[in-house]
């Protein structure tokens, strides 16, 4: 009953916000009672935390098996972002927006997750791209990864965009282009175009 509950509470957090997502909304769309639902979770803070976790635990291993496909470094990128794409396709605000926001305590215990897979990610990636010659070999491997990592949270940390998540999943995949374009070969700037011809077909 607990990972039932934590699945659907993720599903409805992601969808519809952190904040607007009541425990009554919670138990009816579980089809359960109120009482039952704090048996398990004395309050939404909990229930929050712990679908975030096990969200994030999702996409750790979602990104694992991407990264076992023998995909090329580029291909790599474009994969995992369309991860993220998919997880969002239903959501209007964004939740990490509503998190920050309403549960500040988690989203920092959130992002300290996200900073070390963010990190280990793009370093695995970078030094794939470069042994692939898809990317320059003249790069600071951990100064390109902050600068990648500043530009794609900075997008949910800042007021300059919207908060529709539809535009902000579109926004990433600029992110995406403009890194790949700045640390790329001529090679890799031919892949890139590839993915992107493919990728725009998708979103528009």
């Amino acid at each position: 009953m607990i990972e039932k509950i934590i699945t659907k509470s993720g599903e409805l957090f992601l969808n519809l916000g952190f904040k607007s997502v009541t425990m009554d909304d919670i138990a009816r769309e579980l089809a359960i009672s109120k009482k039952t639902l704090y048996k398990y979770f004395s309050n939404k803070a909990m229930l929050v935390d712990a679908s975030t976790e096990t969200i994030q635990e999702s996409i750790d291993a979602t990104i694992k098996l991407i990264k076992s496909n023998g995909y090329n470094a580029i291909e790599e990128e474009f994969a995992i972002k369309a991860i993220f794409k998919e997880m969002f396709k239903n959501a209007k605000d964004s939740p990490m927006y509503q998190l920050k926001k309403y549960y500040p305590e988690i989203y920092t215990k959130l992002m300290q997750r996200e900073v070390c897979m963010f990190r280990d990610c793009n370093k695995d990636n970078v030094e794939k791209g470069i042994a692939e010659g898809l990317y320059r070999d003249d790069l600071e491997i951990s100064l390109i990864g902050n600068f990648y990592f500043t530009l794609v949270f900075g997008v949910y940390d800042t007021d300059l965009y919207t908060r529709d998540m539809q535009e902000l999943v579109k926004i990433e995949y600029k992110v995406l282009e403009y890194h790949i374009r700045a640390i790329a070969t001529k090679k890799g700037l031919e892949e890139l175009e590839k993915q992107l011809k493919i990728n725009n077909q998708n979103l528009n």
